[in-house]
């Protein structure tokens, strides 16, 4: 989107390369100190440190759901510190389908996204579908 924000850019090139299992550029967009933090109580959550450790639980995440997870963007917000994206997640489990949305939340710095929080509308769903 041209007139777009660049943090937006920066958000849309990330949720592009995640959705086709393109870690290179997302590496890219990756500052090298990216704290990546999943709540809940299920066997994601934690935080991840570094571009080495968030793309491990990229994998991780696509292994547990047979290559299924996906996010569709809606909407993406951004300034100069932050972008937020409005998005529905997608997966399959053990022949169970899942549908959340959610708001995530990133700092970007630099042209980098340096931190990220994801907040889903059903976090008790991704509990079931992962427990520890």
């Amino acid at each position: 989107m041209a007139d777009e924000h660049p943090n937006a850019t920066v958000f849309r090139r990330g949720y592009e390369a995640f959705n086709a299992g393109d870690m290179d550029t997302l590496r890219e967009l990756f500052d090298a100190n990216i704290v990546w933090h999943n709540g809940g109580r299920n066997r994601f959550s934690r935080d991840s440190h570094g571009i080495d450790e968030t793309l491990g639980f990229f994998l991780e995440l696509m292994q547990a759901t047979d290559g299924t997870f996906h996010l569709d963007v809606h909407d993406i917000l951004a300034d100069d510190d932050h972008a937020v994206a409005l998005v529905t997640a997608h997966s399959e489990v053990n022949g169970t389908k899942t549908e959340d949305i959610g708001a995530h939340v990133v700092h970007v710095k630099n042209g980098k996204v340096t931190e990220s929080w994801f907040f889903n509308w059903n976090p008790y769903q991704q509990d079931e579908l992962f427990p520890r």
